[in-house]
């Protein structure tokens, strides 16, 4: 008798979890009119202190430099973003969140907490304590764990 594949398995569930969540993201994320790709960008331009350089940008989402080219021209187009100068370079522009882009990284947080939500509804207040401490396992993976 052959143990079942659970690793093949779980592989397969978390896949189609993800998919899931992408598809209840962007449901939530139309009426607020950015993508997924967008709201990742303006996300992280919000965690910087100060405006991030375009190449800042680009290694932090570990893509390359022209697809941060396009999703900036994309939310500077929708009022979110603005390209400002460096006070000590004028070769190099920083993107700035505007008030727009605040006030829709306030409505892609409930958009996401309510897409989240809906995925999560089945579980006990307890089974989601669970679930959050084996995803942080996951998310740590083995070379953190030493």
């Amino acid at each position: 008798m052959t143990a079942p594949d659970t690793s093949g398995q779980l592989a397969e569930q978390l896949l189609r979890l993800t998919r899931r969540l992408h598809r209840a993201q962007k449901l939530y994320l139309d009426p607020v009119g950015i993508t997924p790709a967008q709201s990742r960008l303006l996300r992280t331009v919000a965690q910087y202190e100060e405006p991030p350089r375009m190449a800042d940008l680009a290694q932090h989402l570990e893509v390359v430099p022209r697809a941060v080219t396009t999703l900036v021209d994309a939310l500077e187009t929708n009022g979110a973003v603005r390209r400002v100068p460096d006070p000590t370079n004028r070769r190099v522009i920083r993107i700035e969140l505007t008030d727009q882009g605040r006030s829709t990284l306030r409505e892609l947080r409930e958009a996401r907490r309510t897409a989240v939500e809906d995925i999560l509804a089945p579980l006990s207040a307890e089974q989601r304590v669970v679930l959050g401490g084996l995803l942080e396992e996951l998310i740590r993976g083995p070379e953190q764990r030493c």
